[in-house]
């Protein structure tokens, strides 16, 4: 190699300096307590989406092995895309999370576009991209974290101090939430709203602005409820669902059923009888239902526990980010802890009958491309995160020593 091809600015480029950058660079900590749950929770998913999405193959007379196969796939393209990720500077995406999340809006309005989008059930929330359903109202949950922790980066004393500071991020949630609303999605702009507001906990914004935020939320949510006569039949059918089993009851009441024969240790896994068409949607968003069922309370409370360690993690690296001066990362890694843990308070909570019917998967175990997806690349950008604060406490560690 001649002497101008060894040296580049100055860097002499032999095989162990490329090695070394690769090694410094990517430095990757492989955190236990991310991946051990994330996996576990996985394996429940593939498991119950098997079980719960046999019936319907054999029903249609389709492979019944479709689902599952689909669940799979989804979670290795996600890993491809994840690995990309590893080579980019998390802080980067902060200079462009207004561009990437006003995309994000735009597919949102693109979807209510007649001919543009894809309706199921009389929700018009997919765009069809090559066979490939694309769902923008799963990826606004990270867009969305991602622009709340860039505004708070930048605006940080104004958001605590500033009551026009605190509010301007809502008004882009409001955005989004109206769009939602048309398709309708009401769950997702219920999760967008305590995502923001559980960041800007974080952010340490008073409690006395908050509170009264979240009262507020509360009573435009009751409003949007009795604005429309189907959200208003789930709001009276969840507060006395035996009082008409048949139609508005029927889903919470098989639910319930289904907690019911599964008692403490279940059935046994395959052995749900409620999957069988009594209980709808059963590998989506009543997944934990037919769970219940063939698991028992055993089986569901691990499920929890599973969740709960996944979450107390996220929120530990968020503070430990911060901590070290990341903020923006911390503020990130927040709101993906904030984001999963409502959407499993909320589809629990659903299953459960302690709130009304609505239409959000259970992250990481439903069947569904676009939520999995955005939950796999959500733990990844976690990983990013945990490995950067990862080294520079290594780094200040031996400074210091």
């Amino acid at each position: 190699m001649s002497l101008n091809r060894r040296y580049l600015n100055g860097v002499r480029m032999d095989k162990n300096t490329i090695l070394n950058f690769f090694h410094n660079k990517r430095d990757f900590y492989f955190d236990p307590f991310l991946l051990i749950p994330v996996f576990s929770l996985l394996s429940v998913g593939f498991i119950m989406v098997l079980s719960t999405t046999l019936p319907l193959g054999d029903y249609y007379g389709r492979d019944p092995f479709n689902y599952f196969r689909r669940q799979i796939l989804t979670v290795i393209f996600s890993t491809c895309f994840f690995i990309p990720l590893c080579f980019i500077s998390i802080k980067r995406i902060q200079e462009f999370s207004t561009t990437i999340l006003f995309v994000n809006l735009f597919l949102l309005a693109l979807v209510l576009v007649p001919g543009v989008g894809h309706t199921v059930n009389g929700a018009t929330r997919w765009i069809n991209i090559f066979g490939f359903y694309f769902q923008p109202s799963e990826w606004v949950k990270l867009t969305i974290v991602v622009y709340v922790a860039s505004y708070i980066m930048r605006h940080e004393e104004r958001v605590a101090t500033s009551l026009n500071g605190f509010l301007r991020p809502f008004f882009i949630i409001i955005v989004a939430s109206f769009l939602l609303l048309l398709e309708p999605d009401f769950g997702s702009s219920v999760v967008l709203t305590m995502t923001a507001l559980g960041m800007l906990f974080f952010a340490r914004v008073s409690f006395f602005r908050l509170l009264s935020w979240c009262l507020l939320s509360v009573s435009v949510l009751l409003f949007l409820a009795f604005a429309e006569p189907y959200r208003l039949e789930r709001l009276l059918s969840f507060l006395d669902p035996w009082s008409d089993p048949l139609d508005s009851g029927w889903q919470l009441t098989q639910a319930l059923i289904a907690f019911a024969n599964g008692g403490w240790f279940g059935v046994g896994l395959g052995n749900s009888m409620q999957k069988f068409f009594y209980l709808p949607e059963v590998h989506t968003d009543f997944v934990f239902a037919v769970l219940g069922e063939e698991l028992g309370i055993v089986g569901g409370s691990s499920l929890i526990i599973l969740f709960l360690v996944l979450i107390t993690r996220l929120f530990y690296l968020g503070g430990k980010a911060i901590e070290i001066g990341e903020k923006f990362l911390g503020y990130v890694v927040n709101g993906i802890g904030v984001s999963i843990a409502s959407q499993c308070f909320l589809n629990i909570a659903v299953n459960l009958g302690l709130l009304p019917t609505k239409g959000l998967p259970l992250p990481f175990v439903s069947y569904g491309n676009n939520n999995l997806m955005v939950c796999c690349i959500s733990v990844g950008i976690a990983l990013i995160v945990g490995s950067e604060v990862n080294r520079i406490l290594k780094r200040g560690n031996s400074e210091s020593w």
